[in-house]
């Protein structure tokens, strides 16, 4: 075998590593900004420590320091199906990532045929002698290596490598989304089950009223018409109950889809809001390191790596391919002679195909790919932003949360005692009906918002470990 070309193949080769082109990936730099307040926030709550790691948030949802809570969780890990999709995309791209490595490198094929073939003798100028029809027999291999003189291949791998850190990225943005669904759901049902206790002690008063005024109508001392206030206060309360309890519904079937399963073979855990604690502190990442640790924007910065190398990938192709490329075949006219000596061939050296006429198609393309990191640097720039934005806005909704469940509490307090004195008073002679009914009104509405601001600070903390991209890992 000669080994000139082989030579010559084999020093290609070696310029052929040290060439790559297209634009090296760098990832783009920590934004400078120590803080997410804008002037003019209200000062941040103690709640939200602001610090330079975030290491002990594993298992966030931990930190409400309810089982119930722990084991919905757990359940919706286990059997969403938005996850498995996510993991079996995950395992996708990484099984083509590896096909991608494979087929940049060596490859070999085994060929073998047995047929019949007539031999046209006219054709070969020869005049006179039948043609023949023979059998032939083959059986041999080929390999073929591209030297990738330019690079293409590789940056095929660095594209392929990026898309799989993308979707792993995804996936990770998928498990974190969903144990803030579950979270903020089961705070909206946990909240709207105990508005529906307190509309019911609500309607309960409002009867106790109506027996109150009739009483009074029978001993002569209140007209009868006094009652049709009452009356319709009771009706209006009764009102909203269908209303909450079809917003109940709503929330318990949509924990079902959450854990993967059919509302009708699954029931949502009972669990009361005052048993989902507050966490003590929310312990919320630097912006320098979110953006090393948030997943959205990880995938975001993996989508950018992987359009920079697509450049890489459309410029190679305006270049010459050299490959190496090798075989041997035996051939023979009868299966017995295949394997001799004689029926041997084979043949070896590089070969080079290089562009030369493509109506401006490959420019065309490597534009496109250029344009495509554009867009994929902004869609990035994009991501911060958005992630800055909803922790600014989750920071500066917990700096208020706490005061307005403090004066919820104190407004329900005064409400309700005030509702107690009017009812009181009316009953010994002391008081009006309307300053009954209107201070129960006022109790009523001091109730209710009293569970909304409660439901309301934990769902925000809910979500700011969300934002801030607390571990949802085990440890």
């Amino acid at each position: 075998m000669p080994k000139r070309p082989l030579l010559a193949g084999l020093s290609l080769a070696v310029l052929a590593a040290c060439t790559t082109v297209g634009p090296d990936f760098s990832r783009p730099a920590v934004p400078e900004q120590s803080g997410y307040a804008m002037a003019g926030d209200p000062t941040a709550s103690p709640i939200a420590a602001l610090g330079a790691t975030n290491a002990d948030a594993r298992e966030w949802w931990k930190a409400f320091n309810s089982p119930d809570l722990n084991a919905l969780v757990e359940q919706a890990l286990k059997g969403n199906p938005t996850l498995q999709a996510a993991d079996a995309a995950l395992a996708r791209v990484a099984e083509l990532e590896i096909a991608q490595r494979g087929e940049s490198g060596p490859s070999a094929n085994l060929a073998a045929n047995a047929g019949r073939q007539r031999v046209n003798t006219a054709a070969f100028g020869i005049d006179g002698f039948p043609s023949p029809t023979i059998s032939v027999f083959s059986i041999g291999t080929s390999l073929k290596y591209n030297l990738d003189l330019f690079g293409g291949e590789r940056r095929k791998n660095e594209t392929a490598a990026a898309r799989t850190e993308a979707q792993r990225q995804r996936t990770d943005a998928a498990y974190l989304n969903l144990t803030g669904a579950v979270v903020s759901r089961a705070i909206e049902l946990a909240a709207l089950r105990a508005q529906l206790t307190a509309l019911d002690g609500i309607i309960k008063v409002d009867s106790e009223t109506i027996d109150m005024i009739k009483r009074g109508i029978q001993a002569g001392g209140v007209p009868a018409a006094a009652v049709n206030p009452a009356d319709a206060q009771l009706a209006e309360d009764q009102a909203r109950r269908p209303t909450i309890l079809r917003s109940i519904s709503a929330a318990r079937h949509a924990l079902a889809l959450l854990v993967g399963q059919a509302p009708s073979s699954w029931s949502a855990p009972d669990i009361a809001l005052a048993s989902i604690s507050l966490p003590a502190s929310i312990p919320v990442s630097l912006p320098s390191e979110l953006v090393r640790k948030r997943p959205d924007i990880l995938a975001a910065e993996a989508d950018l790596h992987a359009a920079t190398a697509a450049i890489g990938v459309a410029d190679a192709a305006r270049y010459p391919s050299l490959s190496l490329d090798a075989s041997f075949v035996l051939t023979a006219l009868h299966p017995e002679d295949v394997f001799q000596y004689n029926s041997s061939g084979w043949s070896a050296g590089p070969s080079i195909t290089a562009p030369l006429f493509n109506g401006g198609s490959l420019e065309a393309r490597q534009r496109a790919a250029e344009a495509a990191a554009k867009e994929a640097e902004a869609n990035y720039r994009q991501t911060v932003l958005t992630a800055f934005a909803q922790v600014s806005d989750l920071l500066s909704a917990l700096s208020t949360d706490r005061e307005l469940v403090d004066a919820q509490t104190r407004s329900r307090d005064v409400a309700d005692k005030n509702s107690r004195l009017a009812s009181l008073g009316f009953e010994n002679g002391a008081g009006s009906l309307i300053s009954v009914i209107d201070a129960q009104r006022q109790a009523q509405r001091a109730r209710l918002a009293s569970i909304e601001a409660q439901a309301l600070m934990r769902a925000d903390m809910a979500a700011l470990f969300v934002a801030t991209a607390a571990d949802w890992r085990k440890n």
